[in-house]
């Protein structure tokens, strides 16, 4: 019977390499690691305050739990804020709004990466040049178009805005997938005799199925937290966006305390995350197949 012995500085046949912890590693899983620290205080101090009881609130956020109203608080946010209308618009406009976006962003994706088109690049600048201004330059032609044409406190006029602004992004991350795709997949279905319109849906859309759906996380999000249009394009309750609804628990004439508003926001804030978690999975395989 014969016995292997690991050689000091070799993998043992069966078990993974161990990684050296040299000073540049140990530096960037520090970094990482204060990153994350950073990014979750928010998140601490927003649960954290969200579980004060409204009437326990003395105008000092608190580090540590103080009790637990939470779900008071939510039901107030709800109540007082008329939450219902408002999600079931915000997710109307963020499924349609996001939905068309992919569509429209899949084509353009395909007609410049894939399909023999001139002036690739000129194409691709003059679709992404929608995300290089900020957003506030378009508040005021916005406000007086809509003014003008009716489209002012309409849903499908916030649902074209919304269609508007997620096309760009949503663009730029098909492009770059289209991109890693194998061209020896298309020329051999143009060999075959299959048209463009085939190998766009037979071919290309369920290839990308991962890439899309990620993009339709990315813009959902976007367009479910958007407070800017939602405030300067609507006013009625039964158009109006969640976030603007929201914001009303902060103005002059409430009288709710803080921990109410963030049981609201935190109350608006599950369906993402749902929606998040429920995609993850298109995410890993996203990475397995171009890791």
């Amino acid at each position: 019977m014969s016995t292997t012995r690991a050689t000091p500085g070799r993998a043992t046949p069966g078990r993974a390499p161990r990684r050296r912890l040299t000073p540049g590693r140990i530096a960037r899983n520090t970094t990482l690691v204060v990153i994350s620290l950073i990014w979750a205080l928010p998140t601490w101090l927003l649960l954290v305050n969200a579980l004060v009881p409204a009437a326990d609130y003395g105008g000092t956020p608190h580090w540590w739990p103080q009790g637990f109203g939470l779900f008071d608080n939510m039901s107030q946010a709800w109540t007082k804020a008329d939450l219902g209308p408002s999600m079931g618009n915000s997710l109307l406009y963020a499924v349609t709004s996001a939905a068309a976006a992919i569509v429209v962003a899949t084509t353009a994706a395909f007609a410049t990466v894939i399909m023999p088109v001139r002036h690739k690049a000129l194409w691709f600048w003059l679709i992404y040049s929608g995300t290089l201004l900020p957003l506030q330059v378009f508040l005021r032609p916005l406000f007086l178009a809509y003014a003008d044409t009716g489209l002012y406190d309409a849903q499908f006029g916030l649902f074209l805005v919304y269609v508007a602004i997620a096309i760009p992004f949503a663009y730029f991350i098909m492009r770059n997938f289209a991109l890693t795709l194998a061209p020896e997949i298309i020329e051999a279905a143009r060999i075959d005799g299959a048209s463009w319109w085939r190998v766009f849906w037979q071919i290309h859309v369920p290839l990308s199925r991962s890439a899309m759906v990620a993009a339709f996380v990315f813009q959902f999000v976007s367009v479910w937290n958007d407070l800017l249009f939602g405030i300067t394009l609507s006013t009625s309750k039964n158009i109006r966006p969640v976030m603007a609804a929201l914001a009303e628990l902060q103005g002059n004439y409430s009288n709710v305390g803080p921990p109410v508003v963030l049981g609201g926001a935190l109350l608006v804030s599950l369906p993402t995350v749902v929606l998040f978690f429920s995609a993850q999975r298109f995410f890993v395989s996203s990475l397995k197949l171009h890791g």
